[in-house]
């Protein structure tokens, strides 16, 4: 089938969509107009790629642009980035005096979305509203299951990207991503600290339900995390669905088998087993160099940013498989030491000169990671695989206040369960399916993530989870989520500090061993006024829904039998 049309003056004919030119568009069409000719493949479901034979001849002033089924972008039967094919067309354009004809021709079983998604990445018209003939591929026979990249980064405050309103230091690369997708304004790390997060988004349960309420650490008296048994991961649950699993960066859930990565899923592993690096360029804690590839220790030089922005730009590179993939990318950065390169920091402080050193060293370290996210999203699109990749960005908790995080119009910060401690920023990007520069103000954790990624994988739902999809919230076929109460929470000596939202109100322990607080976060965003003595029946209800949380995981271990887990350091060689 063959479907056609023509923009002219921006207004198009033949097709049932609106189409404009934009004038000050990447290519710079100068004053042709663009002709549209779009063919969709209507081959068997074994077909692969489309038939060159059946392509529209190409001639002077014309391209042919193929889509196979996993959205890479094919032109003269060559994989081509967005960014190489916008280049081919502006030259196309300059040889040719009359209208420049594209035609697109995508395999059945790759999203037509991603078709209109070309257009809209090249930016060389503006597609809204498509209307196919309804012999066309169905939605259904066309659904391919995309590629997954999941950034994480390590205790980014709510306030401190510039999409998010700081305006001391510049996140182009994130704010890009953000403006790609939808932003979810209230979307909140499952724990203050680090391991417990990780532990919930991996798991897509309570970090309490899989042993790791804490945070998992070197020394064995000072670490209060083992994934229990029963711990089913994310990348274990994608692998069997035919995906290729990779990670990189910071790990955080054990130093030992049996809580490796490669024996949880990942079939590469190429990052740092621990908690905080001492250094970001020797890459140690303790003395103990956790730097790790598959298994064996590895000492390469660098920033660890770099390091992990280069292998995972690698992989992709190298990526020629058929089979969709889950790359988990989660750097240490911005976590204290505070380290950024010395000419990043340079060029930020001969911007900022009256920045102090604290905020403007750690403004650096946001912008030079920021950079290597760019340059990972760089990757993406020049494997031609950007069209059909979900891409998640979050942080496994806010920002460090002493070392000058900015968390934005919250209170207090890391390892609080205020608002500081909680809220994250977080966006989705995923082409023809989630509305560039859209937004949404449901309450998320990083727990709902796992389901929400198993479902665009088009995967049964896993059993027992505590989150839940928030996908049809992204794609736009939902606005609100059921109610529901959610809980956080940290183990930490001398005791634990808990909150629950429901609602508009959360209850919380403004630290271990405190009575509960409560608080209404419509009225009272910076939690400043105890609503706990004026609305007793209220903090009643909220304190008994807390409690029974508490005794749903009370049960469940999170110290090895012998109490030193695999990899730690036991009493009596911890100074050693």
């Amino acid at each position: 089938m063959l479907v056609t049309g023509r923009v002219a003056e921006g207004r198009a004919t033949g097709l049932h969509f609106p189409i404009h030119t934009e004038s000050q568009s990447m290519l710079h069409l100068k004053t042709w107009s663009l002709a549209v000719v779009a063919c969709l493949l209507l081959a068997s479901p074994a077909a692969g790629q489309p038939d060159p034979a059946e392509s529209p001849p190409e001639k002077a002033g014309s391209i042919v642009i193929n889509v196979d089924q996993h959205g890479r972008i094919l032109v003269a039967g060559k994989a081509v980035s967005l960014e190489q094919l916008g280049a081919i067309l502006k030259e196309k354009a300059g040889q040719s005096d009359q209208d420049v004809e594209v035609a697109i021709r995508a395999d059945r079983r790759c999203q037509y979305q991603h078709v209109i998604g070309v257009l809209n990445a090249c930016k060389v018209v503006r597609v809204q509203n498509v209307t196919i003939n309804a012999d066309a591929t169905s939605e259904a026979e066309a659904v391919e299951n995309p590629n997954v990249l999941l950034i994480l980064v390590d205790d980014l405050g709510y306030g401190d990207l510039s999409a998010y309103g700081a305006t001391d230091l510049a996140t182009p690369h994130i704010d890009r991503l953000i403006g790609q997708g939808m932003r979810l304004d209230r979307f909140y790390a499952n724990c203050p600290v680090c391991s417990p997060t990780r532990a919930a988004l991996l798991s897509g349960r309570y970090q309490e339900a899989v042993g790791v309420p804490g945070v998992v650490r070197t020394r064995c008296r000072d670490s209060w995390g083992f994934l229990t048994s029963d711990a089913v991961l994310l990348p274990a649950v994608m692998k069997p669905a035919g995906y290729r699993t990779a990670m990189f960066g910071k790990w955080h859930l054990g130093l030992g088998e049996p809580n490796l990565p490669n024996g949880h899923g990942f079939e590469h592993f190429e990052g740092y087993l621990g908690d905080m690096m001492d250094d970001y360029y020797k890459h140690r804690r303790h003395g103990i160099n956790y730097m790790d590839r598959n298994g064996e220790e590895i000492d390469p030089p660098g920033h660890a940013t770099d390091l992990f922005t280069d292998w995972t730009c690698r992989w992709l590179e190298g990526y020629t498989d058929e089979k969709p993939f889950f790359i988990y990318l989660a750097y240490n950065a911005p976590h204290s030491p505070i380290q950024p390169p010395a000419d990043w920091l340079a060029r930020y402080r001969e911007k900022h000169p009256d920045v102090p050193l604290k905020r403007a060293k750690l403004a650096a370290l946001i912008e030079h990671m920021d950079a290597g996210i760019g340059r990972v999203l760089a990757a993406l699109e020049k494997s031609g695989r950007a069209g059909n990749t979900l891409v998640v960005f979050t942080s496994d908790n806010g920002g460090a206040l002493h070392y000058g995080a900015n968390n934005g119009p919250t209170r207090n910060g890391k390892g609080t369960t205020y608002e500081g401690g909680l809220r994250v920023p977080m966006c989705a990007r995923w082409p023809g399916k989630i509305a560039p520069g859209s937004r949404s103000d449901i309450v998320a954790l990083t727990m709902d993530l796992f389901p929400t990624i198993t479902q665009a994988a088009g995967l049964s739902k896993p059993q027992n989870l505590d989150g839940v999809s928030i996908l049809p919230i992204l794609i736009g076929k939902a606005e609100t989520l059921p109610p529901r109460d959610v809980v956080f929470s940290r183990l930490m000596p001398p005791g634990r500090i808990y909150a629950l939202r429901r609602g508009r109100y959360k209850v919380l322990t403004p630290a271990a061993g405190k009575p509960l607080a409560m608080y209404d976060l419509e009225t009272d965003p910076l939690e400043t006024t105890d609503l706990s003595k004026d609305r007793p029946e209220l903090f009643a209800q909220l304190r008994d829904a807390l409690d029974a949380h508490i005794a749903r995981f009370a049960e469940v271990p999170y110290r090895p039998k012998g109490g030193i887990a695999p990899g730690e350091i036991g009493p009596g060689r911890e100074d050693k």
